[in-house]
Order: C-alpha cells, then structure tokens, then sequence
C-alpha cells in the first residue's frame, strides 16, 4: 500500500472522534442521535480496517508520512499486527455498540455511554495503528483515562469507585513507565518512527547491548504487566463487574491485552534482554496460574469470566516472555473474540449450561486423559513437521496445550464408559489440538515478515519453561480432582481462601485508600 494511502485509516478513529463530540439535542430523541452517529462510526471503522487489512496483504507494510513536526504527531503503522490488532477492535466496536442498543434501552444516560463507547474505541484504535512514539504513549494514557469514565458509569456505586480508583493508579504507574521506555527508545536508537526503531534494534548485535537496554526491555515489561492486569496490580480487573456489560467486552478489544500489544509491537526490542524476559515470563506465569485457581472457586458467572480474564493474559505474557510472540498474537486475538463474546452471553449461561456429571473424578480417568491427549498431540505434532525442527519454547506452550486438552477429555472417563460420548470428546480434542497448530502454522507464516523467530533459550530461559510446565502441569492435576476433594475440611478452608484472591485486593484496598474509615459527621453547632 502507497505511504500516503496509509493515512486514510486514520479516517477511522477521526469518524468515532466525530461521534463522541457531536453535540445531542435535548429537544428531540438524544438516544436515537447517538445510536446512528455511533453505528454509522463503528460500521465504517470496521470497513476501514478491512480495507487497510486488504492493502496490506497486497502490497506489503508500510509507514504513513508524519503529520507533524520533530517526531511528534500522528502516523499510521500498518503491517501484519496492526492490521490484526485494527480487525478485532473494529469487530468488537461494532458488536459492542450495537448489544448497548438494547442493553441499555431505558436508561436516561444510555446515549452519554454510546458516546463514552466511541471514544475509547476511538483511543484504541489510535493506539494499535500509531506509527510513532508521540502518538503510541498519548493513545496508551488515552484508552485508560477514557476506560476510566467506563468504568465509573454508575458512580454510586462503591465497588465500581474502588476498582476504577485501583485501575487509575496502576494504568499511571504504567504510564510513567512507557514515557520513561519512550525516552530511552529514542535515545538508544534516535528516532520516534517505531518502523525505523525496530529495524535497528533487529540489525543490533546481542553483545552492543548494555545496561540501558536492559533498563529499556524492564520498562517496556512493567509498563505491559501494569496494562494488562498482572500480579500484584490484577486487583482491579475481577472487581469492574458493577459497570454496563457491554465495558466488560470492550475491555477485550484492545485494552486489557494492550500490554500483550505493547510487547509484541517491540518484539525486536524486547528481545535484546533476556533476564527482562525471563522476569516477564515468570509474573506472566505465575499470574495465569494464581488467576486459574482462584477461577476454579468463583460462584458467579461474571466472577469466574474476570479471572479467567487475568489467569489468560497472564498466560499470553507468559508466550511473550519466551519470545513467542506470533504465539502470543494468535492467542490475544482468540482470546479477545471468545471473552467478548462471553460477556455478552453471560446472562444466559444458565439456560444453556449442561448439568454437572454427579461421578467423582478419580486418579486413573486423569492419567487416561493425559496419556490420551500426549498421543494426540505428538500424532497431530508429526504431521506438522513440529519435531523436525523442534523449538523448546514452542514444544513447552505444547506441553500446556496437552494438559488442558486432558482436562477436555477427562468428563468421559467418569462413572460408566459411553462409547458415543468417549468418541465425540476424542474427536473434539483432535478438532482442538489439529485448529491449535494449524492456526499457529498461519500466525507465524503471516507475521515473518514482522515478527523476529523465537530465539534458542540459554540455561535461565530452560529452567523458566520447566518451571512453567511443571506449575501447569501440578494446576491441571488440582482442576482435574478438586471435586472429589469438595467435602474435605482443609479444602473447604482453603477454598475460602482462595475464592477472595488470598486476599491480595484487600491490601490493595488499604494501600490506595479505597477502604478508609469516613470520618465522623460534623452536626452544625445551634446558633447562639
């Protein structure tokens, strides 16, 4: 696509921009105005991101020219992760806006969040499609502080105060991190173009690296792990649930993955440090782990959707932290896709939800599915060529693969063997792990050109994919047998536990203030 064609996606963001400021009379139908402007917005952004979807695969990557001075204005970067991260957020924009019409329908201030919904998309798109580093950092504090008036829709709540209070300080902290990364960024390479930047630090020798880079990578990580809600700073994230559920699924569109984004935009980057990965991959896996078993205790739907939330980017975190990152793009798009649509669908999950089997789980069942989902993995993993050139951190996210696909297979083996039911599930498995490579084999195919190969581990980068398999592999067992562990009374106390999060949120709730003691009325003093 011609540089100059580039520009035009910026037709996109600047639509949805229109929308929000366009002024809603409050003599006629202000629902109505604002629902049009929003659809028409929306509907057209996502026929911009096709378009510019399009003109990438034909004609390759490209940089918009700057309009602006010195660096600093606004440029459009589109390739391969652009491009995809522009399609879900379009997609998501158009779902979203259009399930508010109804979700909403009634409410005074339903055309004050229409509105609110068009600027955050709006922000987001100007993140994902920033060309420069001026315009990525001010899109990045965008999105959160337009996330922030989301969040605190209903402002009488208090939970809602205490989660947006929460979300507002880390996404700070993240700030000052990713302005800190931008400096050194242009220090270190000597331009704002990202293109130009990322071109460098890919032709840039591991041994010219120094410490300022590895203060770089750090920065970028910690700004990616305050963005995406990973331990400590999740607290946020399963506590947003007082908010209109259409924000729960726009947070999946670009916004709580924007650190994945953020990551995988500089993979040429982040890869001059690896210590700063191996940190990343460590928070990256012991969130997904800590998110996964505190999900296993929650008794509500949306609950248990928020910290599968933190549990899947922290996973995705994990990929970036192994140098995964096609890997880790394919599964926040997937990811998003499915959240998204959860959300939405979360108020029916009763209707449509199987009666639980009432067969405890038992040890040999386990072991069956495991065995069962090895030998599926390595067949499907063989006709794929995945062991000609085998890749320990591509065959360690597959060992992950094999644990969940287990506990896929394991409902099966409970109670009385049903030959229709064994083979349903042994055919849903091979469906999964046969979609899991094929997907991965297009993710890494589209993304050559963009995204640098996963790189030979050293001796600290095996111990961390050991240690991630391991920790997988003992979660998987625990999700497999806790309900034959139900009526033990150390599970029932441990239970407790964990179904508030080992109480993390409660000292992040002490130490940002949110839970202080009001201090005591004042009664007016009678007049003399």
């Amino acid at each position: 696509m011609p540089p100059f064609l580039a520009t035009l996606a910026l037709l996109a963001p600047a639509g949805l921009l229109l929308a929000w400021r366009l002024p809603v009379r409050n003599g006629g139908r202000p629902v109505t105005q604002a629902l049009a402007a929003s659809r028409l917005a929306s509907g057209s952004g996502l026929l911009w991101a096709v378009l510019a979807a399009v003109g990438t695969a034909v004609q390759g990557a490209t940089t918009s020219p700057l309009l602006g001075v010195a660096g600093i204005g606004l440029s459009v970067r589109l390739d391969a992760i652009s491009c995809s991260m522009f399609l879900l957020v379009a997609f998501v924009g158009v779902i979203v806006v259009q399930y508010s019409r109804n979700y909403l329908d009634g409410d005074p201030r339903q055309a004050e969040f229409l509105r609110g919904l068009c600027r955050t998309l709006a922000a987001v798109m100007l993140l994902v499609l920033a060309g420069n580093l001026a315009q990525l950092v001010v899109a990045w504090s965008a999105t959160s502080l337009s996330l922030h008036g989301m969040l605190l829709f209903y402002r009488d709540r208090p939970a809602a105060r205490i989660a947006a209070r929460k979300k507002f300080i880390a996404a700070r902290l993240g700030d000052v991190c990713l302005v800190s990364a931008a400096v050194l960024l242009v220090h270190l390479f000597g331009s704002t173009d990202i293109a130009t930047i990322l071109g460098r630090a890919h032709a840039l020798p591991a041994a010219a690296t120094g410490a300022a880079t590895t203060w770089l990578v750090a920065l970028l990580g910690l700004a990616a792990l305050m963005k995406s809600a990973q331990f400590p700073a999740h607290g946020w994230l399963p506590e947003v649930m007082d908010t209109p559920t259409p924000v729960s699924a726009l947070l999946h569109a670009g916004i709580i993955n924007a650190g994945g984004f953020l990551m995988i935009r500089f993979a040429d980057v982040m890869l001059l440090s690896m210590p700063s990965l191996h940190f990343i991959a460590l928070v990256g896996g012991f969130t997904a782990l800590f998110g996964g078993v505190v999900m296993l205790t929650q008794t509500t739907v949306k609950g248990a959707l928020a910290w599968s939330t933190v549990a899947q980017m922290g996973f995705m975190t994990l990929q970036c932290g192994l140098g995964a990152f096609a890997i880790a793009l394919l599964h926040l798009l997937a990811h998003s896709l499915y959240k998204a649509h959860a959300f939405l669908s979360s108020g029916s999950v009763i209707e449509t939800s199987a009666v639980p089997m009432p067969h405890r789980p038992r040890l040999r069942s386990a072991v069956i599915s495991l065995v069962l989902a090895l030998a599926i993995y390595v067949g499907t993993g063989w006709l794929f060529g995945v062991f000609a050139h085998p890749q320990p951190a591509v065959l360690s996210l597959g060992a992950i693969l094999v644990m969940g696909t287990s506990l896929l297979l394991a409902p099966a083996w409970q109670g009385a063997t049903d030959a229709r039911l064994v083979l349903r599930t042994l055919l849903l498995a091979g469906f999964t792990t046969v979609a899991y490579f094929a997907l991965e084999r297009a993710a890494v195919g589209l993304t050559a050109a963009t995204l640098p190969p996963i790189p030979a581990p050293d001796r600290t980068g095996r111990w961390v994919m050991g240690l991630a398999v391991a920790s997988f592999a003992l979660v998987s067992l625990l999700q497999a047998l806790a309900p034959r562990w139900m009526q033990r009374p150390a599970w029932r106390i441990a239970r407790v536990h964990l179904a508030n999060g080992l109480y993390v949120n409660a000292w992040a709730n002490r130490l940002v203030g949110a839970l202080r003691r009001r201090a005591p009325a004042r009664h007016p003093t009678p007049a003399a």
